[in-house]
């Protein structure tokens, strides 16, 4: 289901193929893009339209009980939007799962809860390539590199107030979190988008728009097909440059 922006509703289906690539019978790696950008950006709206298999990174969010959870600074909200509120090394255990076999265990979790409610299984079969889109995307994207798992690393941008918007009528949608609480979240991202984006960039994370991210991901597609008739072989990511 979509909502008035076109935007996913709810927790989208988990594919098991793509039209972009045939499944591979053979040997060759599977990569993954990973696709980063701030809250309401529009990252699990394109990877869905990509047709390729997404592992959504959200799922990997701490439970709410978590002691380990950051605090905005100054207010007893939980830090919803600071990396140390998720689980990075579950999350490229599961990419480098998926690149070796195929197949994943993930857990599905409920933001509106703040907590796991169910595990799930993930498969790709072996489709050459995926995608793993979250806001923290780019937080492993060296990580991945150096494994050898990156095909891409994109974060999607574009006007603020634009994202504020789609943000907050998809949470309230979806009833995430109180009214309160999803005002406060949306004027803080809102203020800081700018540097929210460089900071991924920095990571990593080519900052690009929506038909520009389509493109390169077809490119990687195509690259990883190419590869899988035969032919020369896909190139690999360029490490990220230092910050």
């Amino acid at each position: 289901m979509l909502d008035t922006n076109g935007y996913p509703t709810g927790s989208p289906d988990r594919p098991n193929g793509s039209h972009w690539c045939p499944v591979s019978a053979q040997p060759i790696p599977t990569r993954v893009v990973l696709l980063a950008g701030p809250s309401g950006s529009g990252k699990s709206f394109l990877a869905a339209r990509t047709g390729l298999p997404v592992l959504r990174l959200d799922d990997f969010y701490k439970e709410g009980d978590d002691p380990t959870l950051p605090r905005v600074q100054g207010s007893t909200d939980t830090d919803w939007d600071s990396p140390r509120s998720w689980d990075a090394d579950a999350a490229v255990s599961a990419i480098a799962e998926l690149c070796a076999t195929g197949r994943t265990t993930v857990p599905v979790y409920d933001i509106a809860t703040s907590s796991r409610v169910s595990w799930d299984v993930l498969d790709i079969e072996r489709t050459p390539l995926f995608v793993a889109e979250g806001i923290f995307a780019a937080d492993i994207a060296r990580r991945c590199q150096e494994l050898g798992l990156l095909a891409d690393a994109l974060c999607l941008r574009g006007r603020p107030s634009t994202t504020f918007r789609r943000r907050l009528m998809r949470d309230l949608q979806e009833g995430r979190k109180s009214v309160p609480f999803l005002l406060r979240r949306g004027w803080r991202l809102m203020r800081t988008e700018r540097s929210i984006v460089a900071r991924q960039t920095a990571l990593g994370a080519y900052p690009c728009g929506k038909k520009e991210a389509l493109g390169r991901l077809a490119a990687a597609a195509a690259g990883r097909c190419r590869a899988l008739a035969g032919h020369a072989p896909a190139p690999e990511a360029r490490a990220p440059e230092p910050a």
